[in-house]
């Protein structure tokens, strides 16, 4: 099962994401501050962290504390195992295009989604263009790398997991993703979605092989 990361200081659009990547066949796993995602980051790359790392990383750019979300793209992008995530921002503050273009040349993102979000199937659509669009980058650049590099960095991405297998038909379309300053009710969660421990071990079986027959 894939993994997708939200980085979201409002805790109720964070599990209402959750909730959404749970719909979609993919494992979520959550930060409600800059900080708290920058330790992450610096414990996947020192190898404290062993578990399964996310292909696609959904970051608000004003977070509550000193580290904002283009800081945490920035870093991302200097992680040599985390480096090829796609990367989408949102804000619901009106940037000016000249502070917008610098932060994605800052954080090389691979969209930029204005808030409120929009409806679960536009968003799932925009999520999935930015997860195609990194990868082609990602094997552009591979494609110009000597053949040992190469080899370096598949050995680094092994433990990454397959796409998912999004459902042919969604369920019916939840409320709109809204901030928690409007008048909202609370969003009942499901009690299986769990900020992601640290590690998470592999117990699928080994298939034997199948007899040779002459």
């Amino acid at each position: 099962m894939s993994i997708w990361m939200v980085v979201e200081d409002e805790r109720s659009i964070n599990d209402l994401l959750l909730t959404m990547f749970e719909v979609w066949g993919i494992d979520g796993k959550a930060f409600l501050d800059g900080e708290e995602a920058l330790a992450w980051i610096e414990d996947v790359d020192s190898g404290r962290y062993t578990g399964e790392i996310p292909e696609l990383v959904l970051i608000d750019i004003r977070l509550a504390g000193r580290a904002q979300g283009n800081d945490v793209g920035e870093r991302l992008r200097e992680s040599p195992i985390l480096k090829d995530a796609a990367v989408v921002l949102t804000t619901a503050h009106k940037l000016s295009i000249t502070r917008e273009r610098e932060i994605l040349q800052q954080t090389q993102a691979d969209d930029f989604i204005q808030k409120p979000l929009p409806k679960l199937r536009d968003l799932k659509l925009a999520l999935e263009r930015a997860l195609v669009s990194r990868r082609e980058k990602t094997a552009a650049a591979q494609a110009k790398l000597p053949d040992a590099a190469k080899i370096e960095n598949r050995s680094r991405q092994h433990t990454r997991r397959k796409p998912a297998l999004f459902p042919k038909t969604l369920p019916e379309e939840p409320r709109a993703l809204q901030s928690e300053s409007d008048e909202t009710s609370e969003t009942r969660i499901p009690t299986s979605i769990k900020f992601m421990s640290s590690s998470v071990e592999d117990t699928t079986p080994t298939q034997p092989l199948p007899p040779d027959h002459d």
